[in-house]
């Protein structure tokens, strides 16, 4: 397999599962694995992504938007050229997001067990509390690892 076969090929499986776990578009999808695989240094322009993903420049710009507001990419600019650059974010940035499901996670599991202490009247119900208790000591270990996480990929986006 050539070096540009094994490109394709990564690009598909990121796309794929971007697709499948994110809830992208297709395209979205696509773009962010191009970026992700392709642009890791330097990114790529939006008529690198064109060219590179044969879709149309309203497809391609649309998506785009997309990612930026979902704070999958970002992109800089140079001094007097005109172009933007895009790249993946940096998984710092990237893990924020599931930082931010997790405090939301906290929140709903900290209003349930509440809701369940002062309503529990069955076994069923109680239950329920322990495993919405389990749930939360799940949770707050999720959130102790992404902590620690985010802080070692900050360390080493910094340095570089």
């Amino acid at each position: 397999m050539t070096n540009q076969e094994e490109k394709e090929e990564l690009i598909e499986m990121f796309g794929v599962h971007f697709e499948k776990h994110y809830n992208l578009s297709p395209l979205s999808s696509r773009i962010l694995a191009l970026l992700v695989i392709d642009a890791c240094k330097s990114g790529l322009t939006f008529e690198e992504l064109v060219v590179k993903l044969g879709a149309s420049k309203s497809s391609v710009s649309t998506n785009i938007n997309l990612l930026l507001k979902m704070g999958r990419i970002n992109y800089y600019t140079i001094p007097n050229d005109r172009k933007k650059y895009f790249k993946a974010a940096p998984l710092s940035q990237r893990l924020k997001n599931y930082l931010d499901l997790v405090e939301d996670e906290k929140t709903l599991i900290n209003r349930i067990m509440n809701y369940r202490e002062k309503n529990v009247s069955c076994n069923a119900e109680a239950i329920n509390l322990k495993n919405s208790i389990a749930y939360k000591e799940h949770i707050l270990k999720v959130e102790e690892l992404l902590i620690n996480t985010i802080e070692k990929f900050k360390e080493i986006e910094i340095t570089n």
